[in-house]
């Protein structure tokens, strides 16, 4: 517990610092713009802006979700996160079609262009301290499973390569003096900001519908099947729900029928062990116990300790991921 608090408490000081670098940022990118009347600068201007706002609202849910559950929440507040990262998709999208319109006006009706070696200077530095800044919150948010800290890292990496590529095209304007190419640029990374925009809000609608992470649930399995013990006759109705950076775990294990209940508990006890071992520390788990039937005798390895075997033992099956997740158990 107290390294998942402290855990947060870096998440929200990381988040804090994304906040303030876009402020810094936002700043200098409209000063290119108004130096340069650039639409490219203005694609990375107005995606600037959508990084501050989005900042802060992230920076809110980490807040509320790192707050303990409650009896209004039984689950805590995770699910803030995906709220925050449906927003910031949202805005992704808006902020690229804002910039599409604008640059197709401009290629009807252009507008000069000034001052663009001061400009191209600083997007250039612009980018290199967001794609650092990206880089550092997307690897943490994986290592916390913060959904908020990765798609805010991954928003402000791909902001750092539409930056590489608009200056790729500032530098043409400038060594050609081609006008037209500072609207052509824009509507391209315009393209990719919205392209961008819908993964992030893809990834958020599936947290908040509680879509099943199949890798996940790969892995869990594969855990499970490497280190099963022999009262763990099978395991079936596997779920995992993700609240924020908590994983809730829920699955039925089959054990002996004839264990009294502190000793089926302290096969369910195993499982969390496993779990919490191999995959997350943190993972929350709700495991229901079933007694085997008739049908379990022949996949069940209790071959010299089960004294009331009903059925002969036919093979030991691998736990199989679609039978797992499925309310049903394995059998022969």
């Amino acid at each position: 517990m107290f390294g998942k608090i402290k855990n947060q408490s870096e998440n929200i000081r990381l988040q804090v610092m994304v906040v303030a670098v876009g402020v810094l940022l936002l700043l200098s990118k409209f000063v290119a713009f108004f130096l340069t009347n650039s639409n490219a600068i203005l694609t990375d201007a107005l995606e600037s802006i959508i990084n501050v706002v989005a900042g802060g609202f992230s920076l809110y849910s980490l807040l509320l979700s790192a707050r303990p559950r409650d009896e209004n929440h039984p689950y805590g507040h995770g699910k803030i996160e995906f709220i925050a990262a449906t927003l910031e998709g949202s805005l992704i999208i808006v902020a690229g079609g804002i910039i599409i319109i604008k640059s197709i006006y401009n290629l009807i009706e252009p507008v000069p262009l000034e001052k663009l070696d001061i400009g191209i200077l600083l997007i250039a530095i612009s980018g290199v301290i967001n794609y650092a800044v990206g880089l550092s919150t997307s690897r943490k948010g994986k290592k916390s499973k913060s959904m908020v800290l990765e798609a805010g890292g991954r928003h402000l990496m791909s902001d750092a390569y539409s930056t590489a590529g608009i200056l790729v095209g500032l530098v043409l304007i400038y060594l050609t003096g081609m006008v037209w190419l500072d609207s052509l640029v824009a509507i391209l990374f315009g393209g990719i900001i919205c392209v961008t925009g819908m993964r992030i809000l893809r990834a958020s609608v599936a947290g908040i519908m509680d879509e099943a992470d199949y890798a996940l649930l790969k892995e869990i399995v594969k855990v499970l099947n490497e280190n099963r013990r022999e009262n763990w006759i099978d395991i079936h109705n596997l779920r995992v729900i993700k609240y924020g950076s908590t994983l809730h775990i829920d699955c039925h294990l089959t054990v002996p029928w004839y264990l009294n209940v502190l000793e089926a508990h302290d096969e369910v006890e195993a499982v969390g062990k496993v779990i919490r071992e191999k995959i997350d520390p943190s993972i929350e788990l709700f495991i229901h116990t079933d007694p085997c039937i008739e049908t379990s005798c022949s996949v069940c390895t209790k071959l010299q300790s089960c004294e009331v075997r009903r059925h002969p033992f036919k093979a030991r099956v691998e736990w199989e991921f679609d039978k797992v997740i499925a309310d049903r158990k394995h059998s022969l």
